[in-house]
This record gives structure tokens, C-alpha cells and sequence, in this order.
């Protein structure tokens, strides 16, 4: 997505152009007891390429008349999922949760450019989904609250959402805890999302301590979209980070071990998300996009929580890495590293990723990195001692002229 269009909705919002009526949402078990519960404003901007190879944008405010067609409470191996459906569109939230906090996972977001009054001229015709990762841990029956407004993007859909009030798992829908959000405390630090760049910082981050030379395992992760598999990636990580320990900073070395790493995530039209969970622990987070005939990495998200239970969140957007072309996989087997933060850093190893157009559960024809391409060293090298031999043979043919012209005398 433009980020133009992101630095629009912000202004919009700050002139109040932007209107919404709130929806208000119950979904209820056989017993017609309420396991999930939602209040909020939103609204939904979409950014479309017409048939004129320009691009407009529709802002879709929620209207108060929804159905939740499709929502469930959840079972045993599956989670919960509020399915908001507007109509000309659908919103939808998956739950996940632990021994003491919930969260939301995944948003999806289905819109249908057939529809000629709200996508005029649009080049890209039928339903299109956009999934992003969302999520800020709540304690167990108690209701989340976010006055402020909180702009979520995942390609060419902003979605815009302010005055919430959720409750997931819920026990006692009148009798629960508020918690709100961190930005409605001033007193405490906005929370990381995928929206969130690295702060600028005044102090001189510390120096890495060097990296031990062994490399971590590779692991092998998939995602599935129903019963087919959408995206591939093997790889290892390994990540240097920079931890509060009493009153000293301490570069820790964190390997993710696949044997205790889940993987997950999700896949829509233009975009997909690999989630590494290392037992609650650490989850780093890749987002694909697609730009003209090529996948790529545009962004990561880290959250590493410590034995302490001190969290650190730090994300990195504007990647331009892992590029392959749609149909095709990445991969690249030297080691890569990835600054997300002053004091985070990433290392990568033996990657291959597809995360677009996997068939039959399999990579397809792999685009390897220029780093794997030894060949490339072989001209590189001719080159660099023809281009020395020439060198040589001018100084000595300067150096001959000049003895020769010492030889004259003048008459």
C-alpha cells in the first residue's frame, strides 16, 4: 500500500472528515450465554487500481445494521471468531489465548470491487481479502477498552478503529475487569504494533557482542487457508537482542528452536503472514506483499518476553528482501542479517520461503539470492587482475617515456 494513503487518513482524522456509526455485537453459545462481545467505530479505507492504471480510494464506514453470520464460540481444538458481515463486506477477528491472557490473532477483511458504486472502474474485479496480525494480550474475563483511535494497515486496506470495547472467552460480560489500552495512558508507552517503527533515540545504542559461529536448527513451517496449504518456509533464526538485566544491559543470543516453535498465520490475495510462536516466548512475525509480478518481505515483528516477564516489542518496516517472483520460491542459503532495531538484530539462515501460489503442499522452482551465485566471484576476479595489469603496463610505459626524454640534451 501507498503510504500516501496512510498519511491521508491521519489528516482526515485529525479534520474529522471521517464519520462511522458504531456497531454493536453478541455472540452467544447453545445455552445463549455471550462468549464474545464487541463495541466499537471503525472505518475501512481501500486504496484500487482503476482500468486507467490510476488509484482511488473508498472509505466503507461500518453502518449500525450487521450480522454476525458465521461466528462462533469456539471448541475444543478450535478457536473462537467474530464475523462481522456488513453486507457489501465482511470483518472478521480470531481469538487465541493462553493459562492467563487472550488476544486477537488475525484480522480479515473481504471486500468485492464487482460492486460498480463502491469500486468504479476498478482493474481488479471479485472478492479480495486482506489479513494482518493484531494483538495485545488481556487477562482472562476481563473486557478490553480503547478510546483512542488506532489505524491498522495491511496492504491497500486501512482499517481505522476508535472507542472499543471487546471481550473474547467471556464468563461474566457485566461483571468483568476494564483493562484499556496503553494509549489511553499517557503514563505508559504506546504499544508495538505493526504500524509502530522503530523509535528514534538519542542515546548511543551499545555495541553487539560478537555472534557465536554455530548455526541454529532450520525449521520447516507451513500455513494453511481451510484444508490447503498456502505457505512454505524453512529456515534458522537466531537473535541478538539487547535485555534490561537489574541494572545492566546485556546482549542476550536467543536461537529459535523448531522443536518447540509453532508456526502460523495467514494468506490473502496480496498479502500473507508467517507467525513463529517459541512457546510464548518469542514470536517474530513476517509479512509478504506483492508488488507487480514478485512477492517479498516488507515487514517483521519481534516480541521477546523474558524470564522476568519484561516484554520488549520492536518492528521493522520498508523491507525489500526474500523478492521472487510470483509461482516461484525464495531461497538463499548464506547467512543474512536483518537490523530491525538499535538493539535488536536478526540473523537468518538457509532460508526458503513461499508464500504465494504453493501447490500440492510443495516449493516450486526456487530464485536463488545473488549471495548464493559463486560463480559471479569468477569474472569479478579476471576483471580485478586485468584491470591491475593495465595499471601496471601504464606506470611503466609513463616511467620509460620519462627516462627516455632525460636522455636528450638541448643544443
Amino acid at each position: 500500500m501507498d503510504r500516501s494513503l496512510y498519511r491521508v487518513t491521519l489528516c482526515l482524522l485529525g479534520l474529522g472528515l471521517l464519520q462511522s456509526k458504531a456497531f454493536e455485537v453478541k455472540v452467544t453459545d447453545g445455552s445463549n450465554n455471550t462468549c464474545i462481545y464487541a463495541n466499537m467505530m471503525v472505518n475501512f479505507i481501500v486504496q484500487y487500481e482503476t482500468s486507467n492504471n490510476t488509484y482511488e480510494n473508498v472509505t466503507l464506514p461500518a453502518n449500525g445494521t450487521v450480522n454476525t453470520d458465521g461466528s462462533t464460540c469456539g471448541a475444543s481444538g478450535k478457536a473462537p471468531l467474530l464475523n462481522v458481515d456488513f453486507g457489501n463486506y465482511t470483518w472478521s477477528l480470531n481469538f487465541t489465548k493462553n493459562e492467563v491472557t487472550y488476544s486477537g490473532d488475525v484480522i480479515t477483511f473481504t471486500y468485492n470491487t464487482d460492486d460498480a458504486k463502491l469500486f468504479p472502474d476498478a482493474q481488479r474485479k471479485g472478492n479480495l481479502t486482506s489479513t494482518v496480525s493484531y494483538s495485545e494480550p488481556i487477562p482472562l474475563n476481563a473486557t478490553f477498552k480503547c478510546l483512542h483511535r488506532e489505524v491498522v494497515v495491511a496492504g491497500n486496506v486501512t482499517q481505522l478503529f476508535w472507542n472499543v470495547t471487546l471481550q473474547a472467552y467471556a464468563q461474566n460480560v457485566t461483571r468483568s475487569t476494564d483493562v484499556h489500552c496503553s494509549a489511553d495512558n499517557p503514563t505508559t508507552q504506546a504499544p508495538t504494533t505493526h504500524l509502530i517503527t522503530t523509535p528514534n533515540t538519542t542515546t548511543t545504542a551499545p555495541t553487539p557482542t560478537p555472534k557465536p559461529m554455530d548455526k541454529p536448527a532450520i525449521g520447516n513451517y507451513s500455513v494453511s487457508n481451510g484444508t490447503e496449504t498456502c505457505l512454505l518456509a524453512s529456515l534458522g533464526l537466531q537473535l541478538n537482542v539487547s535485555l534490561s538485566v537489574e541494572t545492566k544491559t546485556v546482549w542476550t543470543l536467543i536461537d529459535i528452536n523448531p522443536n518447540n516453535t509453532h508456526g502460523s498465520g495467514s494468506c490473502g490475495n496480496d498479502t500473507a503472514i508467517l507467525r513463529l510462536n517459541d512457546n510464548n516466548h518469542t514470536l517474530v512475525e513476517f509479512y509478504f506483499s506483492i508488488k507487480k509480478k514478485s512477492f517479498y518481505l516488507q515487514e517483521m515483528n519481534v516480541t521477546i518476553t523474558n524470564v522476568s516477564g519484561i516484554t520488549v516489542q520492536r518492528a521493522k518496516q520498508n523491507l525489500s528482501l526474500w523478492e521472487a517472483s510470483l509461482g516461484n520460491s525464495y531461497l538463499c542459503r548464506k547467512e543474512q542479517l536483518v537490523t530491525v532495531s538499535d538493539d535488536l538484530y536478526i540473523n537468518t539462515f538457509d532460508v526458503r520461503v513461499q508464500p504465494f501460489s504453493v501447490k500440492n503442499a510443495t516449493y516450486a522452482t526456487a530464485s536463488e539470492c545473488s549471495f548464493d551465485d559463486d560463480s559471479i566471484l569468477i569474472p569479478i576476479v579476471v576483471g580485478a587482475a586485468l584491470a591491475g595489469l593495465i595499471v601496471i603496463v601504464v606506470i611503466a610505459y609513463l616511467i620509460g617515456r620519462r627516462k627516455s626524454y632525460a636522455g636528450y640534451q638541448t643544443l
